[in-house]
């Protein structure tokens, strides 16, 4: 049979048909690309994004392997590992014929190299529980991040239930998607041109203050940018208040908001695909 690669939308519905289709047509895939991934010398195969198939086959992976295995491949479909598709697709595979033994497998090099991968993306979701910033601008609390994993999904329900009485928007820049939540009432939606507005004169006092307090709570003769750097990674500070100044974010970020932005969003119809947001 000649190579085959399969272009899907992808959302992890449209991962999950594709694994259904490689399943039902006895097809090993070389590779997985987005609609905008460029051209290939593979056939390709291109099936629509089927999210009944996609819930019946997620069933059958708690049904016939585990909830465990079930949680596995959903989060190992939000980390940054290369060529993600055709690991958990081979996990998939494995499982369905040999049951959960596959996700104890530990000499497995697909399994190892999963494993490392959600390691890391628990990682920097544990990072950025700690290091996400919110300006106050006109009411609501607005972020931004730029991870490599798409760790928001999994970010969206602890900020929705740490502030569930305030407004919050927390977009970010590496996947193109934003979480808004109002009240503990939260939705992720896809967002391709998010910009943040100015901030007011309170907001721009408490930065001041903020910056102040990092600036002078070190004790100058023990400074030691090395072990600051393991407790605080550099990839984090362009983001993060005590490390930038107001010009800086603005100049980086101009614009502001839509009115009703918030309102609107959370009156849309559905989520984005979003695996593991809601465990």
């Amino acid at each position: 049979m000649e190579p085959v690669c399969y272009r899907y939308d992808g959302t992890f519905a449209g991962f999950l048909t594709c694994v259904w289709d490689a399943l039902e047509n006895q097809i090993e895939p070389v590779g997985f690309f987005s609609p905008d991934g460029g051209a290939t010398l593979w056939e390709e195969r291109e099936p629509p994004a089927d999210r009944e198939r996609a819930r019946r086959l997620y069933a059958a992976l708690a049904r016939r392997v585990s909830p465990a295995f079930q949680k596995l491949v959903a989060r190992g479909f939000l980390t940054c590992l290369p060529e993600k598709e055709l690991a958990l697709l081979t996990l998939v595979r494995r499982g369905l014929r040999e049951g959960d033994r596959v996700r104890l497998d530990l000499s497995d090099p697909v399994m190892a190299r999963v494993n490392l991968a959600l390691a890391k993306m628990w990682t920097e979701w544990d990072h950025l529980k700690g290091f996400i910033r919110f300006s106050d601008l006109d009411g609501m609390l607005v972020g931004e991040i730029e991870p490599k994993n798409r760790v928001l999904p999994l970010l969206a329900g602890h900020f929705a239930a740490r502030y569930s009485g305030e407004r919050l928007a927390l977009y970010d820049r590496t996947h193109h998607e934003i979480f808004l939540s109002d009240r503990g009432r939260w939705k992720l939606l896809p967002a391709e041109d998010f910009r943040m507005g100015p901030a007011g004169e309170t907001e721009r006092a408490y930065r001041a203050m903020w910056r102040k307090y990092y600036q002078t709570i070190a004790i100058e003769g023990r400074r030691n940018p090395k072990c600051q750097s393991t407790h605080l990674p550099k990839r984090y500070r362009h983001v993060m208040t005590e490390f930038i100044s107001d010009e800086e974010m603005e100049t980086a970020l101009p614009g502001q908001i839509p009115a009703g932005a918030l309102e609107t969003g959370l009156q849309a119809g559905g989520s984005r695909d979003a695996p593991g947001a809601a465990e």
